[in-house]
């Protein structure tokens, strides 16, 4: 078998985690950036308002020089790392979820935390996923729009 790429690795999980997110009732929305400038990989909406990021990591050295995951707690309700079968997952923290991607399909293996996102924050990230959902739906309608689309919403 062949060796993944970094990126070929990083779209399998976000895929296989994206699959899982659908199979669980949860709206996947990937790469959303945040106001604090950070950019989460995935971040999935459920049916009751939870908001939950996950995390990729490729590789162990991608998860031992990402320095700002922690940050990520405060724009969610659950946190996840979502590595594939290879990822040494003894290096990620216990009080974080962990899925776990193999040959396109994922599985949670540890539960994530709650922790509850403060009444505004809520609304604003609610406001941003549903803002970028539509933006990129929209896109993909019109993608002679698309680029004045994601200039006018980067500059909210």
């Amino acid at each position: 078998m062949l060796e993944l790429s970094t990126p070929e690795r990083t779209l399998r999980v976000c895929r296989a985690a994206s699959r899982l997110c659908g199979r669980l009732g949860w709206a996947p929305l990937l790469e959303v950036p945040l106001p604090s400038g950070r950019r989460l990989d995935i971040l999935a909406l459920d049916a009751d308002g939870c908001l939950t990021a996950i995390e990729v990591k490729s590789c162990a050295r991608d998860f031992q020089t990402d320095l700002k995951w922690p940050e990520y707690r405060e724009w969610c309700d659950r946190l996840f790392f979502a590595v594939d079968l290879d990822f040494p997952q003894a290096l990620l923290p216990e009080d974080v979820g962990l899925i776990v991607a193999d040959d396109g399909e994922a599985a949670i293996l540890r539960p994530a935390p709650a922790h509850k996102v403060a009444p505004a924050r809520r609304k604003s990230l609610l406001l941003r996923y549903a803002r970028l959902a539509a933006g990129r739906l929209h896109g993909m309608l019109d993608p002679a729009a698309a680029t004045e689309l994601r200039a006018a919403l980067k500059a909210e």
